[in-house]
């Protein structure tokens, strides 16, 4: 069994609070991956505009990641770098036939049996209306 211990000048019941604490932790973690792994820790402009734009199509290039890795991983969060170092760099050949493309990888890579399990979530979500 795990003790936690959480000290707050905040009233409520101590579950909420704590379920309250790791919410906030989570956003830490992505404003930290929004600094360091997207590059916002060095805005390209001296421009209001241009930084603001910046920042604008990181947050949203970065959505779609985290969307891919709590459903098709099923990991709450999964740094950027983690997630190019495994998936986004991966060697691999793609060819096509009468049946359509098909993706093939190498027969030793460690992520395979993940990447594939992923690959299949994403592919039976129902598609839009």
């Amino acid at each position: 069994m795990q003790l936690s211990r959480l000290i707050t000048d905040r009233d409520g019941d101590t579950l909420e609070l704590e379920a309250d604490h790791r919410r906030h932790a989570e956003i830490e973690n992505a404003i930290r991956t929004l600094k360091y792994a997207v590059g916002l820790n060095h805005l390209p402009s001296g421009r209001f505009a241009a930084n603001a734009t910046w920042l604008a199509v990181r947050v949203i290039a970065r959505n779609p990641v985290r969307w891919a890795t709590r459903i098709g991983l099923g990991e709450p969060m999964a740094t950027t770098k983690t997630l190019w170092r495994r998936f986004f760099s991966l060697a691999g050949r793609i060819t096509s036939s009468a049946r359509g493309l098909s993706l093939h990888l190498l027969h030793n890579w460690p992520w395979q049996n993940q990447f594939s399990s992923a690959l299949a979530r994403l592919r039976a979500l129902p598609l839009p209306s």
